[in-house]
């Protein structure tokens, strides 16, 4: 797997309490081809892990997740694919300045994906990829259900997906 690119579905803010079918088939639609699913917290159930049809999945638990979640996923993830270091985090407190906070206490790594938000974000700062996939449920606050993809070859690129 090291010498192809990867493909890898990013997802956050599910806020689910159990299995979805809705959910479940747009995911089919969007990550059928990838090689490992991020959740970036606050799927607030583990039964939602099943929506992911037996992909790899790697997860951090975030401020609405039930006990089960917390117990199961750590508040944080750090990983390395093809070279580059990722860090999974869910995100604190008010949606501004989070990027700051987060960056601040973890150095060194080149792609952060976050959740907490339920906003979409991929941009580049100071060389690291800041990436959160938006809510995949929340209309409240952003203004559309959104996902996201990161592919890693030579370097790391993401886009948001309307779902």
């Amino acid at each position: 797997m090291e010498n192809k690119k990867m493909k890898i579905g990013v997802i956050s803010d599910t806020h689910l309490t159990d299995y979805d079918d809705e959910m479940r088939r747009r995911l089919v639609e969007h990550f059928s081809d990838v090689d490992m699913i991020l959740h970036a917290g606050d799927m607030v159930d583990l039964r939602v892990l099943k929506i992911f049809g037996g992909k790899e999945i790697k997860a951090v638990c975030g401020n609405m997740d039930n006990f089960f979640v917390k117990e199961k996923f750590p508040e944080h993830l750090i990983f390395e694919i093809k070279g580059f270091k990722f860090l999974l985090i869910h995100g604190w407190g008010s949606p501004m300045g989070i990027e700051e906070r987060i960056s601040a206490g973890f150095k060194d790594v080149d792609c952060i994906v976050y959740g907490h938000t339920h906003k979409p974000a991929n941009h580049k700062k100071d060389n690291v990829l800041f990436f959160n996939p938006g809510s995949a449920v929340d209309r409240d606050i952003a203004s559309s259900r959104t996902i996201g993809i990161l592919e890693i070859d030579k370097d790391i690129e993401g886009r948001i997906i309307n779902i």
